[in-house]
């Protein structure tokens, strides 16, 4: 299980490889982690995170997708929805390929989700037993790669976007559920998806 020298030596970790640390609140976990990397302006936000209860570390990050190349797809699959359904089947198979773990999130009609892209996430798991340096730096490194991957295909499909990052319904949604149960008219036990990977909610500001 986790303990103080585990998160001790994370930190130490990621500091000797001058990577930003910032601490995120979050009572399920013994720490979470926001970590930037690479280093510098232009790394990518990821979650470093120590789960209660667990003998292992979750590595996660989450990549909105850009307005305007939201609207382009919606384009796409109003005017070629075979081939749009093509594309995002190519996109879950590139996932796959990484060998990682990942979710996508699509748009909402109705009870359907046919699009278009508004994120993703990726994360990998390393259990203490497998935990070093070495495994933390090159699980931070995939899962970076595969994140350019993913928004290196969106930017050649749809374009360049407009630099303003588009909305995500699930995520909407599931506001609307959580405010709902903040203010029951009588006491009731309040759930969260436990299936959903860890860095779900991060880096909101990020898109593709």
């Amino acid at each position: 299980m986790v303990d103080s020298g585990h998160v001790q030596q994370i930190r130490q970790w990621l500091a000797s490889e001058r990577l930003e640390i910032r601490d995120k609140n979050d009572p399920r976990a013994e720490a979470h982690l926001l970590v930037r990397y690479p280093p510098g302006p232009q790394g990518h936000m990821f979650a470093v995170v120590l789960p209660k209860g667990r003998d292992l570390v979750f590595v996660s990050s989450m990549t909105r997708v850009d307005l305007g190349q939201q609207e382009q797809m919606k384009e796409h699959m109003n005017e070629e929805p075979e081939v749009w359904s093509e594309w995002v089947h190519e996109c879950r198979l590139s996932l796959m390929r990484a060998e990682l773990d990942w979710g996508i999130h699509m748009g909402h009609n109705g009870k359907e989700k046919p699009g278009p892209l508004q994120a993703f996430n990726v994360s990998l798991p390393i259990w203490f037993d497998g935990l070093t340096k070495n495994a933390l730096m090159h699980s931070l490194r995939r899962l970076w790669l595969a994140k350019l991957s993913m928004i290196h295909e969106i930017k050649f499909a749809y374009g360049p976007g407009k630099g303003e990052s588009g909305p995500v319904d699930d995520w909407a949604n599931q506001k609307k559920r959580k405010q709902s149960e903040e203010t029951p008219p009588e006491p009731a036990q309040i759930e969260y998806n436990d299936m959903m990977p860890f860095g779900t909610g991060l880096d909101p500001e990020e898109w593709a």
